[in-house]
């Protein structure tokens, strides 16, 4: 696994065939924004919501993709990393339960989780 410079490692994907989510998702947005805030316009030739077949592609070396940590499922990488340029990468999520519900055992762990699962995400590990 290699680890590069953020924004320099980003732009050194400007030739490579992309898979992004499909024109209209928030996720390509940001994806495009990112890339192009690199320096470059990708060459996005696959789209798909399914990034367990934008994971593929990039093992295969069909194309470069923008993966979230999640799909590596706890197991290590399977593809060479590159660092992201830093900045404001959020995410904001949302929950939503029927009126009177909010309070509800349920309700409360679920919300509980997400906010643990948050706060573990953005704490710094040593590496």
């Amino acid at each position: 696994m290699t680890r590069t410079a953020p924004t320099a490692s980003l732009r050194s994907l400007a030739g490579r065939t992309w898979v992004m989510e499909p024109e209209g998702m928030a996720a390509r947005h940001w994806a495009m924004t990112l890339c192009r805030n690199a320096g470059f316009e990708p060459d996005v030739r696959f789209e798909t919501t399914d990034l367990l077949i934008h994971l593929r592609l990039v093992e295969h070396c069909h194309a470069a993709a923008l993966l979230p940590d999640l799909v590596w499922n706890g197991k290590a990488p399977t593809v060479t990393l590159r660092q992201l340029p830093r900045g404001q990468r959020t995410r904001r999520i949302f929950t939503a339960v029927r009126r009177g519900r909010s309070q509800h055992s349920a309700t409360k762990a679920c919300r509980h989780a997400l906010q643990q699962a948050a706060v573990e995400a953005t704490t710094p590990t040593d590496a």
